[in-house]
């Protein structure tokens, strides 16, 4: 149940007082008389039931429980200031999202005109990174993370959890044997994600084949990339066999630019997280893009 609040212009006027430290500066940034504003500062005093200012020689200082909500104050304010200029301007709304770039360009991209049809006054700024942005000091609104969902500070949701799998291209396996078994991969070409986590497992051919009960599959060898889009892309060039991450893949299978040949798949110690910071979990934009994309997960 939400607290009932004291008078707006009583918070407002407690807000520009702590900047100013005097009532005098604080009446002409407000267009009021001192009165006026030690009126309003009292009124929010009442409230709370809490002293918030003591008087000191040439001004006012914050007593401690005035500093303790003083930033979330403030960071309401903006807010505030921030919606009543978008409702004022009429400009369209947009919302940055971080993700990691191959997530971003074979999983997100493909699905972002969903979220227009549903949302066609929001508009999306994609930032694809592989660092992990300072939400709370960027521009950045929302990431999207791949992890163990161990981010202090911050609210995150699991999208789902990774696993990986051989795919190839059609094209690949023209004119010679077809893949019907796991120990059909002999003699076949090999793509690598050349990869490792500094926490967790990301397991590669080795542990493939071997949950697969085969030998004699020449796991050493193979184009190696560092990042899972190229993995996938070199695939889908029928430059050899990848173990393709469900995610990076998805719509190329769809497509029938890759096939699956096996059922056979590795759990990774991985997942996507969509992640914010906890004063802005409630926003609706925010709230909009997290449920979209837990519908689209799912």
């Amino acid at each position: 149940m939400r607290r009932r609040l004291p008078p707006l212009n009583s918070l407002r006027a407690f807000e520009v007082v702590s900047r100013h430290e005097s009532f005098r500066a604080a009446a002409e940034e407000l267009h009021v008389t001192a009165a006026a504003v030690s009126q309003q500062v009292k009124t929010l005093e009442d409230h709370l039931g809490r002293k918030l200012l003591r008087r000191r020689s040439g001004g006012y200082s914050l007593t401690p429980d005035a500093l303790a909500g003083l930033k979330h104050l403030r960071d309401g304010f903006e807010h505030l200031s921030s919606a009543v200029a978008t409702m004022s301007s009429g400009r369209q709304r947009v919302l940055t999202v971080s993700a990691v770039p191959s997530f971003a360009a074979e999983w997100l991209v493909p699905r972002l005109h969903r979220f227009r049809d549903q949302y066609p006054e929001l508009d999306i700024l994609l930032h694809a990174s592989e660092e992990l942005v300072d939400l709370e000091h960027s521009r950045v609104d929302l990431g999207i993370r791949y992890g163990s969902g161990s981010y202090p500070g911050l609210t995150s949701e699991r999208l789902f959890v990774d696993e990986i799998f051989p795919v190839y291209s059609p094209r690949m396996l023209k004119g010679r044997g077809s893949l019907k078994k796991p120990g059909d991969l002999r003699g076949h070409p090999l793509i690598h994600t050349d990869w490792t986590p500094e926490r967790g497992q990301w397991p590669g051919w080795a542990e493939w084949v071997r949950a697969a009960g085969v030998t004699g599959v020449d796991v050493a060898k193979g184009l190696r990339f560092s990042d899972g889009a190229l993995v996938v892309q070199a695939a889908v060039r029928g430059q050899g066999i990848a173990l393709g991450s469900k995610a990076l893949v998805l719509e190329h299978l769809a497509a029938g630019r890759l096939v699956r040949p096996f059922k056979l798949s590795l759990t990774t110690d991985f997942a996507y997280y969509v992640v914010c910071e906890r004063r802005r979990v409630d926003e609706p934009d925010l709230l909009a893009f997290r449920r979209w994309l837990m519908a689209e997960a799912r």
